[in-house]
């Protein structure tokens, strides 16, 4: 019974969004309300769970997320993101453009959102398939696999990063997990993939470049690349956060869980976590893509409050997310499934991915298909040797797969190459898919080593 609340709820969720235009924060909420109420929850247990929820899932987040929000905005606004993806196209010819195309958007996509690298690449790409005359979706898949892939397993990123606290995962170790997975991802699911589908939807291909609807999504500054921060420093400020990450997660696997603690240590702790990080990367970009590029600092600042009003309505989407999550543990939901699946002998990964990607599919947000997954299987986690940071690499997996007509990604997908539905589901739904899928493997792989 309490899975089959837990099911109607998310249909009323989908109807609500889907048929009836509600916004998703204000169904997240009027669903946790329903589902808490359904399950049986004491009433003046209810506003308890949903507030305690979206204030510790925001408490947990919001800095970063909006930190990370002004890095990506900081670096766009000064030509630096152009000036990488620039580089790169020159260094590696034309001959390889789909790997500079994959390896820029791979960097850029560490620090910049999945929906804000494609608006701020786009463009960019848009402009290169004209010049060399090549289709747009030949450069594009590859570009929002690298994209998708960063925004699957890499924090500081919303989903990696909010799984990761939710499980207790170390954050450095998540991310380097997440890159040794998600190289030999993109490289499967952008160029290797390109060629299938080219070979399934050839009309897909052989459309010109200007079908797609540029000019509503894209419309970006362009620079004269004379006029930009040069590509070390660029390169260097987007990849400034896992550089901080990785140099902390070093430091605690050498000091190890039995070393010393002192003050050294506590220190690095403390600039490893994601809010130090993301802090630090700001205003090293404050100075490398503004004051060093003679930019006013009021004009640095306006672009850090445009980059904080593009992401608040998504920052309660992910809070009421968290509220949903905490009702279904509070509601005994987990404990409920850790039950059903006690003495099963299912790899705790595989049922991870299993419940992000049902959700994922019922109800399109990847963030939200996470979050409530965290919930589900949580309880099961105690008393287990699961690797955590596996659990949430597996959880991001599931919570990709096959994007599909409730989620803003594939309508961004679709508008911007110029697609029809059938040729959308057959790119990009399917690369989707591919992530996902190979994410797992990969995963499981992994998992025979750590």
């Amino acid at each position: 019974m309490p899975l089959l609340i837990v099911a109607l709820g998310i249909i009323v969720l989908l109807i609500m969004i889907m048929k009836f235009n509600i916004n998703t924060f204000i169904s997240l909420v009027v669903v946790s309300f329903l589902i808490a109420l359904a399950l049986g929850m004491p009433i003046n247990e209810i506003v308890k769970s949903v507030e305690s929820g979206m204030g510790g899932t925001l408490g947990s987040i919001a800095l970063v997320f909006g930190l990370g929000a002004i890095l990506g905005k900081l670096i766009a606004d000064s030509g630096g993101a152009q000036r990488i993806a620039m580089t790169l196209i020159e260094k590696f010819g034309m001959k390889y453009i789909q790997w500079a195309v994959v390896t820029a958007s791979f960097i850029l996509g560490i620090a910049l959102f999945f929906e804000v690298g494609l608006v701020l690449l786009i463009p960019i790409v848009y402009q290169i398939s004209k010049q060399i005359k090549v289709p747009f979706l030949y450069l594009g898949l590859p570009m929002s696999a690298a994209l998708s892939a960063t925004h699957a397993f890499l924090p500081p990123h919303p989903g990696p990063t909010v799984i990761a606290n939710e499980f207790g995962a170390n954050v450095g170790l998540v991310l380097l997990y997440g890159f040794i997975i998600a190289i030999p991802i993109v490289i499967i699911a952008g160029p290797i993939f390109t060629v299938f589908a080219k070979k399934f939807v050839p009309k897909a291909f052989d459309k010109d470049s200007t079908s797609g609807s540029i000019a509503s999504i894209g419309e970006t500054k362009q620079f004269k690349l004379e006029d930009t921060p040069s590509f070390g420093i660029s390169a260097f400020t987007a990849l400034f956060p896992v550089i901080l990450m990785a140099f902390s997660t070093i430091i605690k696997l050498l000091q190890g869980s039995d070393g010393p603690g002192n003050v050294f240590f506590d220190l690095v702790t403390m600039i490893g976590s994601p809010t130090t990080v993301m802090l630090l990367s700001v205003l090293l970009a404050i100075y490398t893509m503004g004051v060093k590029q003679n930019i006013p600092m009021k004009q640095l600042m306006e672009s850090a409050e445009t980059a904080i009003k593009a992401i608040g309505m998504m920052l309660l989407i992910l809070g009421a997310g968290g509220a949903l999550k905490q009702v279904l543990i509070n509601g005994g939901v987990g404990d409920y499934v850790a039950v059903l699946f006690e003495g099963s002998t299912i790899s705790p990964l595989i049922l991870a991915w299993l419940i992000a990607a049902v959700i994922r599919v019922a109800q399109g947000s990847a963030t939200v298909a996470a979050l409530t997954t965290a919930g589900l299987v949580i309880p099961m986690m105690a008393g287990t040797d699961v690797n955590f940071e596996l659990m949430v690499l597996a959880t991001g997996a599931g919570s990709i797969i096959a994007s599909h007509v409730n989620d803003t990604g594939f309508w961004i997908v679709k508008e911007s190459f110029g697609l029809t539905m059938k040729e959308t589901f057959a790119t990009w739904t399917v690369l989707e898919t591919v992530i996902s899928v190979f994410g797992l493997g990969f995963v499981l792989l992994l998992s025979m080593f750590v």
